[in-house]
């Protein structure tokens, strides 16, 4: 099978790539900064999704997209200048909106999935989150709105994490108190890991699953559901 993951040079959109590569599909993946280990099943492009961008070399067919770029900047909401929300928008919801147009024809032709990402933080409502929550909460809204337009040939669902061991999350995680005070805050008593988001992305892209659009799946822990 065919697949394009957006931003897989690092993070859970790395861990990805490697699973389908594993798996034995043909993957056409993107990057910005950090590398990808070359693969016979494997077409790379460079590319920064924080403004126009064209990607090449797409097969007629796709049989789903991952679009993994992210970023998690949290401050008082006084101190953020109202550019640095646009700037998370166009990386996090215009590059996914770029992504999505340029592959639609092969992703019909393909009954594809489509998987995006928000964060826990969109429905419970943290403190300091309001600029990850505003372009996040904006991606929600495109799944349920592109699910509600692509079906029933094109699948649209998004995963919203908690506390995920990434490289883009190491400064929240960096020392074992931070773990453990995390770890404390989750009723399952551990922050998320990567294998974690990776299993839901493959379930959400398995065709035995095709009667599911239009989703937030919440893989967190059971934060956003139980109190302690």
């Amino acid at each position: 099978m065919n697949y394009l993951v957006i931003g897989g040079g690092s993070g859970i959109g790395n861990a990805t790539l490697k699973k389908l590569l594993k798996e034995d599909h043909h993957v056409w993946s993107t990057f910005n900064s950090s590398q990808i280990e070359p693969s016979p099943l494997l077409n790379i492009q460079q590319v920064d999704t924080t403004g126009d961008f064209t990607l090449e070399n797409l097969p007629e067919e796709l049989n789903g997209l991952i679009y993994a770029p992210g970023t998690i900047n949290l401050a008082p909401f006084h101190r953020i200048k109202p550019d640095d929300f646009i700037k998370d928008y166009e990386l996090q919801v215009g590059g996914a909106i770029r992504a999505i147009q340029q592959s639609l024809k092969a992703l019909k032709k393909g009954n594809g999935s489509v998987v995006l990402f928000s964060t826990v933080a969109v429905q419970m409502g943290f403190n300091y989150h309001s600029q990850v929550a505003a372009s996040k909460g904006a991606i929600e809204g495109l799944t349920r709105s592109l699910a509600a337009e692509f079906a029933p040939t094109v699948r649209v669902n998004c995963i919203a994490p908690s506390l995920t061991d990434t490289p883009l999350a190491s400064k929240f995680i960096n020392s074992d108190a931070k773990i453990e005070a995390n770890s404390k805050r989750h009723p399952m008593q551990r922050i998320g890991n990567v294998d974690d988001i990776v299993n839901a992305i493959d379930f959400l892209l398995n065709p035995k699953n095709s009667w599911i659009t239009g989703q937030i799946l919440k893989v967190d822990g059971g934060i956003s559901s139980i109190k302690l």
